[in-house]
C-alpha cells in the first residue's frame, strides 16, 4: 500500500518523533560525508502552482543526496486542473517517475493527486497546511532544545498554512501552543478542532491570545510569517493596517523566556512582521530552520519512497 505525506496529523505522534530522529541521522551523515544513494534510479516529480526558493531547492537537493533526481515542473507546463485533470495528470506521472511533490494553491488539488495516484505524494504546501514546513520547524526546535514537550510555542500574525501545521506537530509532540493573532485572522475552526484532539492526546494546551505581550510570556519559541500570502495580495494594503500592531520586535523578544529563539518559514518581509535586529540576532533560527528543510524532506521522502 502506497504512502503520502498529506499533513502532520495523518501520522500518529510517534512516527512523526520517528521521522525526527531519521532526519538527525541523515543529517548526521550527510555532514560525515556519507550519504547513501538509497534512490539510485528514482525520481521525484515537482508540481509548482507557487514558486518557492526553499521548497524547489530542499527537495532537489534532498534527492540528490539520496541518489535520486527530482524533475521541476512549472505552472505553464501542466495547468494542473485547468490545462488537464488533476486525475489524468496524476496517473500519467504514475507511468514515469516514482513520487511527487506538489506545491498547490488548493489543498483539493493535493489530496486529488494522492487519490488518483499510484506513487507516493508529497504536500509541498497547500492552502490549508505546510506538513514539510512543520517537519523542518520541529527538527530545529529539537535540536535547539532537545524536546518539544513542555515547551511554550507562540505564533504571531495571521493563522494560515504555517501556522496550522505547527500547531498541529506541536500539539502531537507534547508542547503547549499559543496563537496570537488580529481578530477574523485566526485558525480555521477545523485546523483548530485536529489541534485540540491531538492536544488532548498529548497532554498539551492550545490556547488563543488577544493579548501580544501576554501570548509570548514564557514563550520558548515566537514564530512569524508574512502578513500576506501568495493568492491574497488584494489584501495587502488592508492587512498592512490591521497586522501593524504584530510586529515580532527587539523590544518584544524581550519578554519571552531569555533563551527564547525565533522562527520564520521565509521569505520574510522585514521591517513587516519581523526586524532585521530579530532576523539576524542572537534569538533567530531562521536560517536553521531553511537548512533543515531539506533534511526533515528527506526523512519524509524515505518513509513515502523508500523500500524498508
Amino acid at each position: 500500500m502506497k504512502k503520502d505525506f498529506i499533513a502532520v496529523a495523518d501520522y500518529p505522534a510517534e512516527k512523526i518523533q520517528e521521522l525526527l530522529d531519521l532526519a538527525v541521522t541523515l543529517k548526521t551523515e550527510h555532514f560525515a560525508g556519507g550519504n547513501k544513494p538509497i534512490f539510485k534510479g528514482k525520481v521525484l516529480a515537482m508540481v509548482f502552482q507557487k514558486p518557492s526558493l526553499r521548497t524547489r531547492v530542499s527537495f532537489d537537493m534532498a534527492m540528490r543526496h539520496l541518489g535520486g533526481d527530482a524533475l521541476y515542473l512549472s505552472p505553464s507546463e501542466i495547468g494542473l486542473g485547468k490545462r488537464e485533470s488533476i486525475a489524468d495528470v496524476a496517473r500519467v506521472l504514475s507511468g514515469y517517475v516514482q513520487g511527487i511533490m506538489a506545491r498547490v494553491f488548493a489543498h483539493d488539488h493535493v489530496t486529488q493527486l494522492a487519490k488518483w495516484a499510484s506513487i507516493p505524494v508529497v504536500n509541498g504546501l497547500s492552502d490549508y497546511n505546510h506538513p514539510c514546513q512543520a517537519m523542518a520547524d520541529a527538527l530545529t526546535v529539537y535540536e535547539k532544545f532537545g524536546n518539544l514537550k513542555g515547551l511554550n510555542i507562540t505564533f504571531i500574525g495571521d493563522g494560515n498554512n504555517v501556522a496550522t501545521s505547527m500547531m498541529h506537530i506541536s500539539a502531537m509532540l507534547g508542547a503547549n501552543f499559543t496563537m496570537n493573532s488580529p481578530e477574523g485572522y485566526g485558525l480555521s475552526e477545523q485546523a483548530l478542532q485536529v489541534g485540540k484532539k491531538l492536544a488532548a492526546q498529548s497532554g498539551s494546551e492550545i490556547r488563543i491570545v488577544k493579548d501580544t505581550v501576554e501570548a509570548v510570556k514564557q514563550a520558548n519559541v515566537i514564530y512569524t510569517d508574512t502578513w500576506t500570502s501568495m493568492g491574497q495580495e488584494a489584501e495587502e494594503a488592508e492587512r498592512l493596517k490591521v497586522f501593524a500592531q504584530y510586529q515580532v520586535n527587539a523590544d518584544l523578544v524581550n519578554k519571552a523566556d531569555p533563551k527564547a529563539i525565533v522562527m520564520h518559514c521565509l521569505p520574510a518581509h522585514r521591517g513587516q512582521e519581523i526586524t532585521d535586529e530579530v532576523a539576524d540576532g542572537p534569538h533567530s533560527a531562521l536560517f536553521d530552520q531553511a537548512e533543515n528543510r531539506m533534511h526533515a524532506q528527506k526523512a519524509v521522502l524515505v518513509e513515502v519512497m523508500g523500500e524498508n
